[in-house]
């Protein structure tokens, strides 16, 4: 059931609860995609102090990243495998008092930082439509939870693509609003300037509502948007006569996969005979391959500086040792898994003095040329589309794939566009390759949800795969 579906019939709210706490347990041995297991009792009690509210009854999965209060909150590491918040994130407060149930904290790569949701410190999430596949990450573990039918909505946080690519190869919508949209208060972060919070849901409505819920001001998130949250339910109508979408030939002309390209044509045609006006436009390639290396560079230097608390003295897990500088060193050094590690290497370089200039500055001075390439898409266009992945989900144990290719540094990585801008940006499910699910996606002006779900909502009608999960 999607969330509007069980809106309508709140009545049986605790029974459906009840019934997604089940089908977590019983998920678990196949897909291993939750961390942490929530008793919804206390919640279930207080339901009745939340009627009428936009996810009254509804249970929700949290990636293990937002903060519970007396929650195991562990970011998949093993160096925070023992931390219980204080605090409850902002938008934990916001969809409780909304009527949402928690019913469980999502696998995610170890600190948000992966792209293959095999690198939590409980081991890897695996895909609802072929259990040898991998989620996708880092929100894999939210992804396959919406995908296999467990909740109707999940939380998720996007970086470089981490809502949206997940989406793409679980079959289900993926959605990462404006930069400021939603609060990012009592997130454990990856990277500041370009951290999101999103959802990932079954239909683009429920995404909608979802906003609804999410959106708004936080004086505890001086980045957050002043902008009034709109009723971006109402805008979803699926009419996209007279609307202008450009597609990224760049991306296209990158991919081999003749079933991917095959749903995205079909989606394309599909659009042009509801009336948009559909155009080819190529952006500059070199700025696309550049993507890659620029956000490893600005990335991994800001969560350089963000995890430098993480060292065992604060919180988190402590390596005994006689200094304070061997309990930081053997906690770090243990408390991290390999990947991590090389990411703060690359970062701690980045970040040294003589380094910053011709690298970390560099890398804000190619991004900055992006966004003001992407403005200019946007400027004659209301979004530009391409297929969020160049096929379906890889093997979990695929190294195949070769990183300095166009196929890869293109069509794998175009998503970054998203996050260097901070524009909204959704996942829709498009069609199936291999029998493997793939998505387009679509990117939007800033703050202008409301028109990137409508013609989300346009390409939902043509595909007519609201609402699907394993086993439909």
């Amino acid at each position: 059931m999607t969330i509007l579906e069980m809106l309508k019939d709140t009545a049986h709210a605790e029974e459906r609860i009840l019934e997604a706490v089940q089908k977590a347990h019983e998920s678990q041995k196949d897909l291993n995609a939750i961390v942490t297991f929530i008793d919804p009792a206390e919640q279930i009690a207080h339901l009745n102090e939340h009627k009428g509210g936009l996810l009254e009854g509804v249970p929700v999965a949290l990636k293990d990243n937002v903060n519970t209060k007396g929650i195991k909150t562990t970011a998949s590491s093993r160096i925070l495998e023992n931390y219980i918040p204080v605090f409850d994130a902002t938008i934990v407060k916001k969809m409780r008092e909304a009527g949402a149930v928690f019913i469980a904290k999502a696998s995610m790569d170890e600190l948000a930082m992966g792209g293959t949701n095999t690198t939590s410190v409980t081991g890897p999430v695996r895909n609802p439509h072929n259990l040898e596949c991998m989620a996708g990450g880092s929100s894999g573990g939210s992804a396959a939870l919406v995908a296999a039918g467990v909740v109707p909505m999940a939380i998720g946080s996007d970086t470089g693509d981490s809502i949206r690519k997940p989406a793409s190869f679980c079959g289900v919508v993926g959605f990462k609003p404006t930069y400021g949209r939603i609060s990012r208060y009592g997130i454990i972060p990856y990277s500041s300037s370009l951290d999101h919070v999103g959802v990932f849901t079954r239909s683009v409505k429920d995404a909608a509502v979802s906003l609804e819920v999410l959106a708004g001001r936080d004086d505890h998130d001086m980045t957050s948007s002043s902008l009034p949250v709109e009723h971006y339910l109402d805008a979803v109508k699926g009419d996209v006569a007279g609307k202008k979408i450009a597609v990224l030939k760049n991306v296209i002309d990158a991919i081999d996969d003749e079933a991917t390209l095959h749903c995205f044509n079909d989606v394309i045609e599909g659009l042009k005979a509801k009336g948009a006006i559909v155009d080819v436009v190529e952006m500059n390639e070199d700025l696309l391959k550049a993507l890659l290396p620029a956000y490893y560079l600005i990335a991994n230097c800001e969560a350089t500086a963000n995890h430098s608390n993480l060292d065992g003295i604060r919180f988190g897990n402590r390596v005994d040792a006689e200094t304070s500088e061997e309990i930081m060193i053997k906690t770090r050094t243990e408390g991290f898994g390999p990947l991590i590690r090389k990411r703060f290497v690359i970062g701690s370089y980045g970040l040294f003095w003589e380094n910053q200039e011709k690298l970390f500055r560099q890398a804000q001075r190619v991004r900055r040329l992006i966004v003001e390439e992407v403005s200019r898409v946007l400027k004659d266009y209301d979004v530009y589309v391409a297929p969020a992945a160049p096929g379906g989900a890889p093997k979990l144990d695929d190294t195949s794939r070769d990183e300095l290719s166009d196929k890869y540094l293109v069509a794998d990585n175009h998503m970054i566009l998203g996050n260097f801008t901070g524009y909204p940006s959704i996942t829709v499910p498009m069609g199936l390759s291999d029998g493997m699910p793939v998505g387009i996606n679509l990117t939007g002006r800033a703050f202008e949800e409301s028109e990137l779900l409508n013609i989300a909502q346009a390409v939902e009608d043509i595909t007519g795969l609201c609402d699907s999960k394993v086993g439909d």
